[in-house]
Order: C-alpha cells, then structure tokens, then sequence
C-alpha cells in the first residue's frame, strides 16, 4: 500500500473517532500529495511524498521553536504533535552514532585538512545520507569532526 493510500486510509478513521488533531495534521500530508500529483506527470511515488512529508516535519519543528522562544507553549506543542504524527509515516532517522561513522569514512576518503574544506564534504554526505537524517545533524557532526 502506498503512503498516499495509507494516509487517505488513516484520514478516515480519525474522522471516525472524531481526533482533530491526528486530522489536520493527515490534512496537511494529503494536501501536498494533492500537490505533488497535480504539479507533475500523474501519481507521484513514495519517494517525492517521503521527501515532502520530511519537510513538513521541518516546518513543523521550525514554528515550534519559534514559538517556544516567545513563550507560545501551546502553539508549540500543536506543532510537535503534528510533526510527530507526520513522522509515523516516515522511515526511521539513523542515530548520531551511525551517521558520525559514516562522516568519519568520509571525510577519510576524500582527505580535508580542516574547517575551511567543510563545503567538500557536505555535499557528498547529504546526498549520500538525503532522507536517513537530519541535515542540522549532519552539518553539526561534520563540524565537530573538521574541527578536532
């Protein structure tokens, strides 16, 4: 089943058991996969929906944090449970300890001295780890080791 039909399928049983929240949050994937099919040639694979749904959850962390700093709990909070239930539908993220090995054999392989070569190693890294982690994840990780 593809993620589109799981999420129309989800969509209807959070109108069954009347979850508002859950809803608009499924709303706002289903949109962009509305989107998505209408912007290019038909049905759009898994892939193009993963990749927007992750951005989703990044705005939905951006606001958050907006909104922490200005003391809007509640409207953060809103924001969390809906990147949250967006994530449900994404792959699992690789843990710090596995993507910092994979930056370490990189950075290895194409031999950078030092922070001044962070742009050489960036952009193998997100293409290679595109969709498997955080970018703020991986461009802190990549400091870090260009740094020691």
């Amino acid at each position: 089943m593809s993620i589109a039909q799981e999420i129309n399928d989800d969509i209807k049983k959070a109108m069954l058991a009347k979850d508002k929240k859950r809803l608009e949050a499924l709303r706002a994937v289903k949109s962009v996969v509305l989107l998505l099919n209408t912007s290019g040639d038909g049905e759009v694979g898994d892939e193009a929906v993963e990749k927007a749904m992750q951005k989703l959850v990044k705005q939905r962390k951006d606001s958050a944090s907006i909104y922490q700093e200005q003391d809007r709990a509640e409207m953060a909070d809103e924001e969390l449970f809906q990147a949250a239930v967006i994530s449900e539908y994404l792959p699992e993220m690789m843990s710090e300890e596995e993507v910092r090995k994979i930056i370490k054999d990189k950075i290895a392989s194409i031999g950078v001295a030092g922070p001044q070569d962070m742009g050489k190693v960036m952009g193998p890294i997100m293409g290679q780890l595109q969709g498997k982690a955080d970018g703020k994840l991986i461009s802190q990780i990549v400091k870090e080791e260009l740094n020691s």
